[in-house]
C-alpha cells in the first residue's frame, strides 16, 4: 500500500509535468557554459493624465528621450533599458496596451511571454506598476506621475516561481525614484542590472554552496530549526536565510493554531540550532539532522545545479514541499481516524515507517495537537513506535558492522 520514498519523488515530479514542462531547453537563452541568461530590464515614467506642467518637466529631462501618448490620455516614456534600440519600442507598445486594459495595478506584479527583436524572440516578462506617494489633498493624475519597472529573461513559467522576490526586488527600489532622477546612473540602473542575480540565483548559489548537505538544510526548514551562518558575508548569510524560508512550509499548511504559536512551540521542543561554518571550504555544519525524505532529493538538487538551471531547482524546492504537505495532511487524516479505530492506527504506523519523515512530521503534529489529549495520546504512541524502530535499526547497524570486523 505504501511506496517508497523514491517513488514517492518520482510520482510529484510526475504530477507537476503535467503542468509545467520545465527542462533546459524551455529557459530560452539559458548558457550552461557561463551560467548566465541573457536578461533585460526597462524602466518607463508613466503619467496618467497630461498636463502643460506635466509636459514641461518632462521636455526638460533629456534622459526621457521618447514618448508614447495614446488616445486613452496617459504618456509612457522611457527613463532607462538594456534592451536593445529596436526591441524598446516594442516592448513600450506592449506595456501600453496593458495599461489602456487596467491590466497593471500599483504594487502588483504581472507576468506574461513577449516577443521582442531579442535573440531568445519570446522571453518571460515581469512588469510592476510603482506608484507614487501623493499629498491627500493632490487631484488623481496630478504631479510627478509613476514609474513602470519591466524585467525580462527566462520564462513566463519560469518568472512566476520567483514572482514573491521579483515583488520585493521591485518594491526596494521605491524609496530611490524622483521626479528628476538625479541617481539614476549611481543607483538606478546599477540595482536594475542586478535583478536576475539578486532575485533568481540564490537558490543556486546556496546548492553550489553545501552540495550534498542541502538535505540539512531541507530538514531545519521543515523542523523549524534555527540557523545560523558564520565565516560568510552578508549575501551568503542573505541566501541561506532566504532558501530556508522558501523551503518551510509556515504559511502554506493549514493549522488550527496560529503560525508563530506553532513554529514556537516546535522550537522549543526540537534539537540545537544548525551552524554552518564557511571559513572552509565546503562548509561545515554543527548538530545537522535529516532523515530519508530530506536525503532522498539530494541528488534532484545536485542534478539541477549541474544543469545550470535555477528555475528547475526552485520547481524541485516547490516539490519537495509539496511532498511533504501531502505527507502531513495524510498523518492528520489517519491521526484523526485512529482516535476510532486500531487498524487505521496500525497504518499510521506504516505510513511515517515509509514516509522518510516521521520526525519532521510528528514535531509538527504534536505542537498543533497539543490541546486534544485523545490525539496527543496517538502521537505518544506513534513517536514510541518510531523511537523503538530507529532502536531496532541502529542495533542491526551494529551487528552488520560486528559481524564485518569479526571476519
Amino acid at each position: 500500500m505504501f511506496t517508497s520514498q523514491t517513488s514517492s519523488i518520482q510520482d510529484s515530479f510526475d504530477v507537476e509535468d503535467k503542468d509545467t514542462d520545465f527542462d533546459n531547453e524551455e529557459i530560452v537563452g539559458y548558457n550552461q557554459k557561463t551560467q548566465q541568461l541573457n536578461c533585460y530590464y526597462s524602466i518607463y515614467f508613466y503619467q496618467s493624465t497630461r498636463s502643460e506642467a506635466a509636459d514641461v518637466q518632462l521636455a526638460r529631462s533629456h534622459r526621457r528621450t521618447e514618448s508614447t501618448t495614446s488616445e486613452d490620455d496617459f504618456s509612457l516614456s522611457l527613463v532607462d533599458t538594456s534592451l536593445p534600440s529596436e526591441a524598446e519600442p516594442e516592448l513600450r507598445s506592449y506595456i501600453s496596451r496593458r495599461l489602456s486594459k487596467g491590466a497593471l495595478l500599483g504594487g502588483m506584479g504581472n507576468i506574461a511571454t513577449v516577443e521582442l527583436s531579442v535573440p531568445e524572440q519570446a522571453v518571460g516578462c515581469y512588469c510592476c506598476l510603482l506608484e507614487q506617494e501623493r499629498s491627500p489633498d493632490q487631484p488623481e493624475g496630478e504631479g510627478n506621475g509613476d514609474y513602470v519597472v519591466c524585467f525580462l529573461g527566462g520564462s513566463e513559467k519560469g518568472l512566476n516561481l520567483f514572482r514573491l522576490e521579483l515583488d520585493k526586488y521591485v518594491q526596494g527600489l521605491q524609496s530611490s525614484l524622483s521626479p528628476e532622477l538625479p541617481n539614476l546612473e549611481t543607483e538606478i540602473r546599477p540595482y536594475l542590472s542586478l535583478w536576475y542575480e539578486e532575485s533568481v540565483l540564490h537558490i543556486y548559489r546556496v546548492v553550489q554552496l553545501v552540495q550534498g548537505n542541502i538535505s540539512y538544510l531541507l530538514h531545519a526548514a521543515l523542523s523549524h530549526t534555527h540557523m545560523e551562518v558564520t565565516g560568510a558575508d552578508e549575501r551568503t548569510k542573505a541566501d541561506v536565510a532566504r532558501f530556508i524560508k522558501a523551503a518551510s512550509l509556515q504559511g502554506l499548511v493549514q493549522e488550527d493554531t496560529p503560525s508563530a504559536s506553532l513554529c514556537k512551540a516546535v522550537s522549543e521542543d526540537s534539537h540545537s540550532d544548525l551552524v554552518m561554518d564557511c571559513s572552509s571550504t565546503p562548509p561545515t555544519l554543527t548538530n545537522a539532522v535529516s532523515n530519508r525524505f530530506c536525503d532522498d532529493w539530494i541528488q534532484a538538487f545536485l542534478n539541477a545545479a549541474e544543469s545550470c538551471n535555477p528555475f528547475l531547482l526552485r520547481q524541485i524546492l516547490e516539490n519537495f514541499k509539496l511532498k511533504a504537505i501531502q505527507d502531513m495532511n495524510n498523518l492528520k487524516r489517519f491521526i484523526r481516524q485512529a482516535e476510532m479505530s486500531h487498524y487505521a492506527l496500525f497504518r499510521c504506523c506504516l505510513f511515517l515507517q515509509g514516509c522518510g519523515n516521521g520526525d519532521v512530521l510528528l514535531q509538527n503534529a504534536r505542537a498543533e495537537h497539543s490541546g486534544l489529549l485523545e490525539a496527543c495520546g496517538i502521537i505518544r504512541v506513534l513517536e514510541e513506535f518510531l523511537s523503538e524502530q530507529a532502536q531496532s535499526a541502529s542495533a542491526a547497524a551494529s551487528s552488520a558492522a560486528a559481524a564485518a570486523v569479526a571476519r
